[in-house]
């Protein structure tokens, strides 16, 4: 059981730290597209009156599906590098 929770620990450093990555280089490349695209620095706070409704709509949503997209990317690329051990289940197995 010791090994399990060594193993557990260890999956979740190593997904944690494979996100944080990909987040970071994501979040720059999209810095970089916004910029090329609209000709302006990204909104630093879509929260600020000052900064136009669409942009910020924008920009919040264009960060939030790439983050989602890029954490479930980065994790599903750990995970096939570190299989699961034949006598776990996969997370969807039907309770029967």
């Amino acid at each position: 059981m010791k090994d399990k929770n060594k193993e557990d620990f260890n999956t979740r450093v190593v997904n944690g730290l494979a996100t944080m990555s990909a987040a970071f280089v994501a979040r720059k490349v999209l810095m970089f597209a916004w910029t090329k695209v609209t000709g302006k620095e990204p909104p630093t706070n879509p929260e600020d009156p000052r900064v136009a409704l669409a942009e910020a709509l924008g920009w919040s949503a264009l960060v939030g599906i790439t983050m989602a997209t890029v954490r479930v990317l980065a994790v599903r690329a750990v995970s096939r590098k570190n299989p699961v051990s034949a006598d776990s289940e996969p997370a969807n197995a039907a309770d029967g």
